[in-house]
C-alpha cells in the first residue's frame, strides 16, 4: 500500500486498458499473445447488450480467423441468420418458413442506404482473391455476441478483466503510469502502477482528454435511433433502407429492428435512456406511418459527429477504437476500424515491453492507422451528403444509385466496405508488401492463416531456400519459419507476414527482393546474438 492507507496499490501489470468493449478485449488478447501482463478496467458489470454494430467486414473476419476464432464466429452468424429467417417468414405471412426454408439472401451491404446487390459483385476482382474461409463470415456478427466471444478468449489467455471499476485519472511519467480506479460500489480507490495505459474508453474518452490529445472534426447534423422494439402498425413500413421527405429509415432484417434518421441537428440529450414515446415520434415523422411502439428491448441514439485524435500516442498513453475516432455508423466501419487498431498496436506494444524493439516502433501505430481512420471519417461524411433530404442531395443520390447499380460500381463500394483496399506504406516494391496477406493454400493442406494463431510473425519459405531461412536466426521467439510450397502461386518464393497479418516483405522466384533482413530488423529489432 502507498502512503494513503485508503488506497489499494497494485504493480503487477505491463499494460492497463481502460474499457472492456470488443476493442479493449481484443487488444488485451493480442498483448497476452506477446507475453505482456494486462489488466482491463471496465465500469460496467457485464457486456453491454445495447444494439450497436450489426456485423463485421471481411478484413475483421480475416483477422479473427488468423487467431483461430472462425468456428466461434460461424456460430454467432448462424444464430443471427436464424433470427433473420424468422423476420422474413413473419413479413411474408408465414410463407417460406419452417423446415427447408431458404436462407436469408446474401447482402453485399449498402452505401448511404443504397443497396449493393450481391449478384453484381465481381468476385474475380483481385481484392477478393484468396480471402479464404472468412469470406463467408462476418456480415451478421453483431457487436454484443462478438464482445462475449472475445471475453471468453481473453479469459482463456489469462487476461484479468476487472469490472465495476471506473478510471478517474492517471499520473504519467517517463517510467510508467499510475492509474486511478474507483470501484462503482464505493469501496476503496485502487492505484495501479503500469508501464503503459491504453484508452479504449469510447468517444468521450477520459484517457484522451487527460492526455491533452486534440480531437478535431466536424459537428453533427443528424439524430438517429436504432432499436429492437415491440411495435404494431408496421404493415405500412417497407423493409430495407428507405429515403423519405423527412429523413431515412430501415426496418429489419432482425425482428423488431428499427432505424430512424432525421436531419434536424443532434439530440439535445444523448445520455438519458431512449423512451418509447421518443422513438415512436421519430418513426412516425420519418416514415409517415402511424407505428405504435409498445416496448423497447434495446435502443440507442446516434449522430454523425465526426472527429479524430491528432495522434494516437502521448508518451506512455495510447488510444484505440472510438477513443481515437468517432463518426456516424453508416457502412458499419467503426467496429472494424477499432479492430484494425487493436491488431496493429497489440504486437508492437508487446515487443516494446519485452525489450526486443525500441519505443520508436510505436510511432508506426499512428503513422499506419491514422490515414485509415481519416479515410473512414470521409467515407461516412460522404454518406451523410447523399442521405440528406434536400433536393440537391436527392439529385446526387440518384446518380450514386445508378453507379452502384453497375458491376463496377458495386465492386468499388464493396471493396471499400470490406477493407480489402487497405495498404500500409511499407518499404519494398512487391505488390503484396503492405497488404493483408493472402490466405494461401499450401502444399501440406494447411492455409497461411492456420499458422498465425500464436500471434507471432511468419517467415514463409516457398522455394526451400536455406539462405532465406537462415535470415530468421536470432528471431526464433518472435518469428515462426515454415518451409513448404504453394502450387497455386509457383512464382512466390517467400513472405514475411507480421503478427497482424500484413505482409512486411515478399519475393518472387526471380529474386528481385531476396533478403528479408531489413524488414526483420525494422519490425523485430536486432537478432539475438548480433
Amino acid at each position: 500500500m502507498d502512503a494513503d492507507t485508503n488506497t489499494n496499490t497494485d504493480t503487477n501489470y505491463d499494460v492497463v486498458i481502460a474499457g472492456a468493449g470488443p476493442i479493449g478485449l481484443l487488444l488485451a488478447c493480442e498483448l497476452r499473445l506477446g507475453g505482456a501482463r494486462v489488466l482491463v478496467a471496465e465500469r460496467l458489470a457485464e457486456v453491454d447488450e445495447t444494439i450497436k454494430a450489426g456485423g463485421i467486414n471481411t478484413l475483421t473476419a480475416v483477422s479473427l480467423y488468423r487467431r483461430g476464432l472462425l468456428p466461434a464466429l460461424t456460430e454467432v452468424q448462424a444464430e443471427t441468420a436464424n433470427g433473420m429467417k424468422e423476420f422474413l417468414r413473419t413479413q411474408s405471412g408465414g410463407e417460406g418458413g419452417g423446415e427447408g426454408a431458404a436462407p436469408p439472401p446474401k447482402s453485399a451491404g449498402h452505401f448511404a442506404g443504397i443497396t449493393l446487390r450481391a449478384d453484381l459483385l465481381d468476385t474475380s476482382d483481385p481484392a477478393f482473391a484468396e480471402v479464404g474461409p472468412p469470406g463467408e463470415v462476418g456480415r451478421f456478427v453483431p457487436q454484443a455476441p462478438l464482445e462475449r466471444l472475445l471475453g471468453r478468449r481473453a479469459d482463456e489467455l489469462g487476461v484479468e478483466v476487472r469490472r465495476q471499476v471506473e478510471l478517474t485519472g492517471y499520473d504519467a511519467d517517463e517510467e510508467g503510469v499510475t492509474v486511478h480506479l474507483a470501484p462503482t460500489d464505493g469501496s476503496a480507490p485502487q492505484a495501479i502502477r503500469t508501464g503503459w495505459l491504453v484508452g479504449c474508453d469510447g468517444g468521450r474518452s477520459l484517457v484522451r482528454k487527460l492526455a491533452g490529445i486534440q480531437f478535431p472534426g466536424t459537428a453533427p447534423e443528424i439524430t438517429g435511433y436504432q432499436a429492437i422494439a415491440d411495435m404494431t402498425g408496421t404493415e405500412g413500413l417497407s423493409k430495407g433502407w428507405n429515403a423519405t421527405a423527412t429523413g431515412m429509415y430501415t426496418y429489419g432484417p432482425m425482428p423488431g429492428r428499427m432505424v430512424s434518421i432525421e436531419f434536424d441537428g443532434p439530440p439535445a440529450d444523448r445520455r438519458s435512456p431512449v423512451t418509447t414515446e421518443e422513438l415512436q415520434a421519430s418513426v412516425r415523422r420519418v416514415t409517415g406511418v402511424d407505428v405504435t411502439v409498445h416496448k423497447l428491448h434495446t435502443a440507442t441514439r446516434f449522430t454523425d459527429n465526426c472527429r479524430q485524435a491528432d495522434t494516437y500516442r502521448a508518451g506512455r498513453v495510447l488510444l484505440a477504437g472510438d477513443a481515437a475516432h468517432v463518426h456516424s455508423p453508416f457502412g458499419g466501419q467503426g467496429l472494424n476500424l477499432g479492430v484494425g487498431d487493436a491488431m496493429n498496436l497489440g504486437w508492437k506494444l508487446a515487443l516494446v515491453i519485452s525489450g526486443r524493439a525500441p519505443v520508436d516502433l510505436l510511432d508506426t501505430y499512428t503513422a499506419e492507422r491514422h490515414p485509415i481512420g481519416a479515410w473512414v471519417l470521409d467515407w461516412t461524411r460522404a454518406q451523410i451528403a447523399v442521405m440528406r433530404p434536400d433536393a440537391h442531395a436527392r439529385a446526387l443520390r440518384g446518380i450514386v444509385s445508378d453507379l452502384a447499380g453497375t458491376a463496377d460500381g458495386t465492386t468499388y463500394f464493396v471493396k471499400r466496405i470490406s477493407g480489402a483496399w487497405q495498404r500500409y506504406d511499407l518499404p519494398g516494391d512487391h505488390p503484396l508488401t503492405g497488404r493483408s496477406a493472402p490466405d494461401l493454400e499450401l502444399a501440406d493442406g494447411t492455409r497461411l492463416g492456420d499458422h498465425l494463431h500464436t500471434g507471432r510473425a511468419l517467415l514463409l519459405d516457398l522455394a526451400d531456400d536455406p539462405k532465406l531461412r537462415a535470415r530468421a536466426t536470432g528471431y526464433e521467439s518472435l518469428v515462426d519459419v515454415l518451409t513448404t510450397s504453394c502450387p497455386q502461386h509457383p512464382e512466390l518464393a517467400g513472405l514475411l507476414v507480421r503478427p497482424d497479418g500484413f505482409t512486411a516483405w515478399a519475393t518472387d522466384t526471380d529474386g528481385t527482393e531476396d533478403d528479408p533482413s531489413d524488414a526483420l530488423r525494422l519490425w523485430f529489432g536486432a537478432p539475438l546474438g548480433a
